[in-house]
């Protein structure tokens, strides 16, 4: 007969086994797919986002659906309401307008500005994270948006730290609501994704000149062009 072997005493100092690897590894999967769910308009803006449906879609427990909620709520991707639940976030047409006008006034001066002040060094970094945005951001087979996303905020991180106003920087940092950006991306059609990408190309041909009326021009056209996809968009799900 075998009999079940003793567990060996745990040495002092040793640390405990954990069981949070499964729960930890099932909440970051849940968070990927309820985000990719909402970034492809699949659960669509002010969706209710009820635990037990969202565990039985995508064949989890409600323990990870739930930390995937309250995470992506940080992200700016779901609203959580006392006593209401959640939903997933949405912006008025009203706020998309304010938004995106409000960066239209920052984000052509901060180009601008890093036109005169940018070295050779500093558009190289640019040439380059504008080129890989192009390699994984053309539609095809190899388009990856969450990397694009990521790739843009260090772009235009960088354009904003190059101008050197730190009134100007702050002012970007609370009008740039990454929530936006990151469905935007998902939400342009393939000619306005591909207008974006050569924006932030030629911007960079206008910092290379020294152009600091092109640079500004650039990105101008650039925010209009995004203005007009989340505007659109939201007239749309206004009905």
């Amino acid at each position: 007969m075998n009999r079940p072997q003793p567990h060996e005493p745990r040495q002092p100092g040793t640390p405990a086994p954990t069981a949070t690897a499964p729960s930890t590894t099932s909440t970051s999967r849940t968070v990927d797919a309820l985000r990719e769910l909402i970034l492809r308009g699949e659960l669509a803006p002010g969706a209710r986002l009820a635990e037990v449906e969202l565990a039985g879609r995508l064949g989890v427990s409600r323990t990870p659906v739930r930390s995937a909620l309250t995470q992506l709520a940080t992200e700016g991707l779901v609203e959580v309401a006392p006593n209401r639940g959640a939903r997933v976030a949405t912006w008025t047409v009203r706020e998309l307008e304010g938004i995106f006008d409000l960066r239209t006034a920052l984000e052509p001066r901060a180009a601008a500005l890093a036109a005169r002040h940018a070295t050779a060094d500093d558009t190289a970094e640019l040439a380059h994270l504008a080129e890989r945005m192009v390699e994984v951001g053309t539609p095809g087979r190899g388009q990856d948006l969450d990397a694009l996303a990521e790739l843009n905020r260090r772009f235009h991180d960088r354009l904003s730290a190059l101008a050197d106003n730190a009134a100007l920087a702050n002012a970007l940092s609370g009008a740039v609501h990454a929530p936006i950006v990151l469905r935007n991306f998902h939400t342009y059609d393939v000619e306005s994704l591909r207008r974006s990408l050569a924006h932030h190309v030629e911007i960079v041909a206008a910092i290379r000149a020294g152009d600091a009326v092109w640079a500004e021009a650039v990105m101008t056209a650039h925010m209009r062009n995004a203005r007009a996809v989340m505007v659109a968009a939201a007239q749309a799900a206004e009905g």
